[in-house]
């Protein structure tokens, strides 16, 4: 149930992202940094349950953006992993073209492949910061003439989350724009120059709890419809086997789990980390990352988990 808030609405920046990523806590993931050789320009988090070390959100040297959502469907593992879609887009080659044209090319290529049939229901936001962000889903228009893009003006704030672009029956999809707008604004009263103070008050979005409490265990696929309610998700659920927490993936593979994925789907669920991506108009980005949970599932103490970066877009 992760959410992605993206918005022009601030006068002092070009671009917002504010992102949760929900998880199974157990589930292991690396912390954002820079990409090793050969994608040195890349930087984000990746998943490691998969080989692909797949991402949910990053940028790079050059300004390319991508962020993911996926979608909540009773259906099986995908073969494929949503995360390497995110990293297609992202390893570019630095010298790769850039601009709307260049990123609807890829969007063009990706709806050509066969990888969107080989996953699970996904939106992707992507393109380079500073322009246009093309939205495609393989839930939605697959025409690339005629998919929705964001960023295209100012003021504009935008939550994607679980579910098709444009579905407003979701709460935590209204709130998390109603309440990104309100910090923004809140910011912008207080002078607007405090990048610190915004980031706090981006996280403090992102930390809003309005998740209906149910009597007895909680269980993801019972209570998915909860989800959906708030913003933030806090640790519901309880660890697997006693406790015990499964590290390695190789000894669960079989005929019926032949992604190995089956044991990262159970145990305590949450948010697991928040991403607040601040760019500036001259191109300055600061990319900030906040993680909540160690791969022991043990919470971090406010503040110990957090990563920040901060660079020039490179022209």
């Amino acid at each position: 149930m992760c959410i992605a808030i993206i918005s022009t609405a601030h006068p002092a920046y070009s671009l917002i992202v504010a992102d949760n990523r929900d998880e199974f806590l157990h589930r292991p993931t690396a912390a954002a940094d820079w990409w090793q050789t050969p994608n040195q320009h890349v930087l984000g988090s990746r998943d490691l349950a998969r080989p692909d070390q797949g991402t949910w959100m990053g940028v790079t040297k050059q300004g390319r953006i991508a962020v993911l959502t996926n979608y909540t469907e009773q259906a099986p593992i995908g073969s494929a992993s949503r995360g390497a879609i995110v990293n297609a887009f992202l390893t570019q080659p630095p010298t790769a073209a850039a601009g709307k044209d260049a990123t609807r090319r890829f969007v063009q290529d990706l709806i050509d492949s066969n990888v969107t049939q080989n996953v699970g229901g996904f939106s992707l936001v992507c393109g380079r910061v500073n322009e246009p962000l093309a939205l495609v889903s393989n839930r939605m228009e697959s025409d690339p003439d005629r998919i929705p893009w964001i960023g295209t003006r100012r003021g504009e704030t935008v939550a994607l989350s679980n579910t098709v672009y444009g579905d407003r029956s979701w709460r935590k999809i209204v709130d998390g724009e109603r309440l990104m707008n309100e910090a923004i604004e809140a910011h912008v009263r207080a002078g607007g120059k405090d990048e610190d103070d915004l980031i706090r008050r981006l996280l403090d979005v992102l930390s809003t709890d309005t998740l209906p409490r149910v009597p007895g265990p909680f269980d993801k696929e019972k209570h998915v419809g909860l989800l959906r309610e708030s913003v933030f998700i806090p640790m519901v659920g309880d660890l697997p086997d006693g406790g015990v927490k499964i590290s390695n993936p190789s000894q669960k593979n079989n005929e019926s789990d032949p992604t190995g994925m089956g044991q990262y789907m159970s145990g305590p669920y949450g948010t697991q980390k928040q991403t607040i991506l601040l760019v500036g108009f001259d191109g300055r980005v600061k990319y900030f990352e906040r993680t909540l949970y160690d791969q022991d599932v043990k919470p971090i103490p406010i503040g110990q988990g957090d990563r920040t970066f901060e660079f020039m877009v490179e022209e």
